[in-house]
């Protein structure tokens, strides 16, 4: 199958790469990674809500100031690409047209969930990060990993691993991580740009939703409601809450931590984790997906409403 798609990529005249909506740092660098390798015959497809930017997090990654958004891209690509993105669910809007309308569909991910929903599908699941999986079919096929590739690739491992502590990582990913930074990574800064040039908004936001968690059934589940009101009065973005949920969960006592987002009038997302159970058999009955210790879904009810139902699943797995 790797040897199949980089032919399909050869062939192709005009390529769409497309992220997950809400794009975190393993979907934009996984993009970034690919993008560097095709070059000028694909764009980067970015599924963010109308008037909405990429996380500032990523701001040193290449290519992202030119990609499409959901407002400005046209129906004009034979091929789509999508990385990291775990169901045909996650492909919203116009970007659904033009993946269903292009001649060839590619997949590629990393997430157990994925049933595979393109014409090709390359997806190991449980692997670290797209990044890691990418990195494989690059070696694989002979390919050789440009600096440039290596950094975009470094930026997903990275922060889909937490910094290398999640039960994903293997000997594997850490030997594929002193590849990359062989290759020129500077690791040190790529992990201060990530994780240490937090905006002000973002630190106090992130506090105050903490403080605000609840506690139930000795302390094992933790969680907070984020509310629209409190994010427009501490001036939050969406990406603003990326963390709160793992904070939540570094309690000793802590197994579920969950953060319900307000998103509409009528749905909120949700984000779980735990430290020894397998969420996405929570969220999979809302419709959601992800990985055993980190899984997401939108509800489609009101925050406090959701609260309920959730609570009610996660306590038939304490």
């Amino acid at each position: 199958m790797i040897k199949k798609i980089f032919e399909l990529i050869d062939n192709a005249k005009r390529i769409l790469i497309i992220t997950h909506v809400n794009p975190d740092g393993d979907t934009l660098g996984s993009a970034c990674a690919l993008k560097s390798f095709i070059g000028g015959r694909a764009d980067i497809l970015l599924q963010l809500p109308c008037g909405k930017k990429y996380p500032e997090t990523y701001e040193f990654l290449p290519y992202l100031k030119e990609a499409k958004t959901l407002e400005n891209v046209q129906n004009i690509y034979d091929t789509v690409i999508c990385v990291d993105v775990a169901s045909i669910d996650r492909v919203v809007e116009n970007a659904r047209d033009i993946f269903n309308s292009a001649g060839v569909t590619i997949n590629i991910d990393h997430h157990k969930t994925n049933k595979g929903f393109a014409m090709y599908n390359h997806v190991l699941g449980g692997i670290s990060s797209a990044g890691e999986v990418l990195y494989e079919m690059f070696e694989k096929n002979g390919i050789e990993i440009t600096p440039e590739v290596a950094r975009c690739l470094y930026v997903s491992i990275l922060t889909d691993t937490g910094c290398f502590k999640y039960e994903t990582v293997t000997p594997r990913t850490l030997e594929i991580a002193s590849n990359l930074a062989k290759l020129g990574v500077d690791t040190s800064d790529i992990a201060r740009k990530c994780y240490d040039l937090k905006p002000r908004a973002m630190v106090m936001f992130q506090a105050y939703c903490v403080s605000e968690a609840k506690f139930l059934c000795n302390d094992k589940i933790a969680y907070t409601i984020v509310r629209k009101k409190d994010m427009e009065r501490f001036g939050a973005k969406d990406e603003h809450t990326e963390g709160i949920c793992e904070n939540l969960r570094s309690i000793k006592t802590v197994e579920f931590a969950c953060v319900l987002k307000e998103t509409t009038p009528d749905a909120t997302k949700v984000s779980l984790r735990s430290k020894e159970k397998d969420v996405t058999e929570i969220v999979k009955k809302f419709g959601g997906g992800g990985h055993i210790r980190a899984a997401g879904c939108t509800i489609r009810k009101k925050a406090d409403e959701a609260l309920k139902v959730l609570l009610e699943e996660i306590k038939k797995h304490l």
